[in-house]
């Protein structure tokens, strides 16, 4: 498959304007992008802009320390307005204290409100050990999300090929890994579909397609 069609075209800044969701919509269209991936308030923005475009919407993002009800809440309303993939922030004060129920039922609470749609789960790698990864990774798929994915890109750090070699051995080939935050070439994307990628999440999706 070529690149450009594992890329979600990606603007989550905090002071990202209607123009600015536009311009990244008509970037997607322009360079054949999968999706955009947008915070949810821009949704229904977007399908009135573009119905054609498919949308992912992150929830619970940045931090993922909301309550249950509300990151579902909120998944519920970004597919009500036309997304059709939603990447959810895990708990993850919860999975480094081990209170693992916890954390599988967030994720059931996502994926019920998503229906039939796609839920990728971001466990924030650069806060987790490889221990810690793994497990969040072994949550996502008991709890039926459909892709693991390192990284909101507001953290600490973010996607490296180490951690999709493990996230991609631990999930298997039934479940989708997304690598995002800090890639902004076509080399260092190309190093994160080699360890095992079939999505990538950029804001330099265009740098990294030329």
């Amino acid at each position: 498959m070529k690149l450009n069609r594992l890329i979600d075209h990606t603007n989550l800044k905090p002071e990202a304007t209607k123009e600015d969701i536009k311009n990244l919509v008509d970037e997607a269209v322009a360079n054949d992008f999968y999706s955009v991936c947008v915070n949810s308030s821009f949704v229904k923005f977007i399908k009135d802009y573009n119905k054609n475009i498919k949308i992912a919407a992150v929830v619970g993002f940045p931090l993922g320390a909301m309550s249950t009800k509300a990151k579902a809440f909120e998944a519920k309303t970004a597919i009500e307005d036309g997304a059709s993939e939603i990447d959810m922030v895990i708990e993850i004060g919860r999975l480094k204290e081990k209170d693992y129920d916890y954390v599988l039922n967030d994720i059931k609470a996502c994926k019920e409100a998503c229906g039939e749609n796609v839920l990728k789960v971001i466990i924030e790698t650069c806060l987790l050990t490889d221990e810690e990864k793994i497990k969040a990774c072994e949550l996502a798929v008991k709890a039926g999300a459909d892709f693991v994915k390192t990284s909101t890109g507001f953290s600490t750090g973010g996607a490296k090929a180490s951690d999709i070699l493990l996230m991609r051995k631990t999930v298997g080939e039934n479940i989708g890994v997304k690598a995002s935050g800090g890639i902004h070439n076509k080399k260092e994307a190309m190093e994160m579909v080699e360890a095992g990628a079939n999505r990538i999440g950029a804001s330099k999706s265009i740098e990294i397609c030329k």
